[in-house]
């Protein structure tokens, strides 16, 4: 017999809303009218925020199931700790429930805010809902009534909001602060020092405000920097609004730049705090193909170029934080690493440029991308190095690849060729199999992360110079670097850790 065929009750999880009772919906009203037990959850001193709520509700004739929890931040001597005494709670408060149900009767659980958001009722639908007939009445959240208090945006256009509980560990808190648009952190009370300084160390602190016990009596509303952490309860959120039309004024000495990496493709190669970075900028400086990566937001600025101008590019960008501004200069991969930092750098030592703040966010390098996606050939010990001839000559490049190869080290080379620049590799190739076996495994990385990705390893023998271009790196193995073809038919390639004592 099927769960509808059954004479059991109706089980119901009520979404309340945020606490004031005038926010319930009709079908909350509705559903409370035709139960027959009304349950609500509770700690130890038995008040209860969702009854309260509901309260006008509630008739003399209703059962009432007041499921008390056994602890709540005290610590616990049960076997299984917090978690195994919890655990134990739902299970016998969902029996309990199951009793009704089974004979017949509607139970109505109520939850403040909305069941399935956060809420104690999950627990007892994870456990009576595939037995019983269950409806589940959604509730206005703790998140849109204090935006709605707040009287700000929460999100807008193509911004993420992000909802987090206070309870995550700070450094967690902080990276995910930083990398997103708008967020909403719960579960204060006991947590709100670490969460205040996750703000704080993610640089959100300034845009953050603090509501508490929204749309209730004792609602307050507030800075998160100026709030009292001793004055914190549980119902409390902190808010990082919409940042659309809230990017304030900056004054001449506000400005600073950040030389960010954003890794050698999309979004899924950027860390937390270049997100946040970029996130943040008034003005985004950088080669148009990288500025590219980035998603357009409302407010901010973008200025591209090309990619011969780094010098001017970073003046530019300078300047610009010198005026108060902003500014995240784009770079792809690691900007360290024949990249943006140090033309900006070279530019910043300027007497001019003194007193402007220059931060430098690393990024997922090329050679690292390229690496992961073969294996781990750069397990062991490896030198990186440029086959461009433009910034020094070749015969400088020619001779610390005499020198990294003699020395037996794996080798990363980045900008092997282009239209202009043809010979390179096969000069390189020559060089290197002076001192290396023909079987020398190398790596083919191409586009690593993007739409035309192509990772192929060739013996060193076989490199030809017509397949690499300048979106190509290359990985030269080492005597040690082994590699193999695997059962999908591709090669898998790795340095050993441990080298030979002989």
């Amino acid at each position: 017999m099927s769960v509808s065929e059954q004479q059991t009750g109706r089980l119901y999880g009520v979404g309340l809303g945020p606490g004031d009772p005038a926010l319930m919906t009709l079908r909350a009203v509705e559903v409370i009218a035709g139960a027959d037990v009304v349950a609500y959850h509770s700690a130890r001193h038995g008040r209860s925020i969702a009854r309260s709520i509901a309260a006008e509700h509630l008739r003399a004739d209703h059962i009432e199931e007041a499921l008390v929890y056994p602890v709540t931040t005290e610590t616990t001597d049960h076997p299984g700790g917090y978690r195994g005494a919890m655990e134990d709670f739902y299970t016998e408060a969902a029996a309990r429930l199951a009793v009704h149900l089974d004979a017949g009767r509607t139970v109505a659980v109520l939850a403040e805010g909305d069941p399935l958001f956060y809420g104690s009722y999950m627990h007892m639908h994870k456990r009576l809902a595939d037995r019983y007939p269950t409806e589940v009445i959604p509730g206005v959240t703790s998140v849109s009534a204090a935006a709605a208090r707040l009287g700000t945006p929460l999100a807008e256009g193509e911004e993420v909001l992000t909802i987090l509980p206070g309870t995550l560990p700070e450094d967690e808190l902080t990276a995910r602060l930083a990398a997103t648009d708008a967020a909403v952190v719960m579960k204060l009370g006991r947590t709100f020092p670490a969460v205040r300084r996750a703000f704080e160390a993610s640089g959100r602190l300034p845009e953050a405000r603090y509501v508490e016990r929204a749309t209730m009596a004792g609602e307050r509303l507030g800075e998160l920097a100026e709030t009292d952490a001793d004055s914190v309860p549980y119902f409390a959120v902190a808010v990082l609004p919409s940042r659309i039309d809230a990017r304030p004024e900056r004054a001449p000495g506000d400005g600073e730049v950040a030389v960010v990496g954003t890794g050698p493709a999309g979004p899924l190669w950027l860390t937390p705090e270049t997100r946040g970075a970029l996130a943040a900028a008034d003005d985004l400086v950088g080669y148009t193909t990288y500025l590219d990566r980035v998603p357009v937001r409302p407010g901010q600025i973008r200025h591209g170029s090309d990619n011969k101008v780094e010098s001017e590019r970073a003046e530019f960008a300078l300047d610009l934080a010198r005026r108060g501004r902003r500014v995240a200069v784009v770079s792809g991969g690691d900007p360290g690493v024949f990249a943006m930092a140090t033309a900006v750098l070279e530019v910043a030592a300027q007497e001019e440029y003194a007193d402007v703040p220059v931060r430098v966010l690393p990024g997922v390098t090329a050679a690292n991308a390229a690496a992961a996606r073969a294996g781990a050939p750069l397990g062991h010990d490896y030198a990186t190095v440029s086959l461009s001839d433009r910034l020094k000559p070749w015969e400088v490049i020619a001779g610390r690849l005499r020198a990294a190869a003699s020395a037996d080290l794996v080798l990363a080379l980045y900008n092997p060729g282009s239209r202009s620049r043809t010979w390179q590799v096969g000069k390189a190739r020559d060089l290197l199999l002076e001192h290396r076996s023909p079987d020398t495994p190398v790596v083919l990385g191409r586009d690593v992360g993007g739409p035309a990705e192509s990772v192929r390893t060739v013996r060193l023998a076989d490199l030809d110079p017509a397949e690499v271009d300048m979106r190509t790196i290359l990985i030269v193995g080492s005597s040690q670097t082994r590699w193999e073809r695997r059962g999908d038919g591709r090669h898998i390639v790795w340095t050993p850790r441990r080298y030979p004592e002989d």
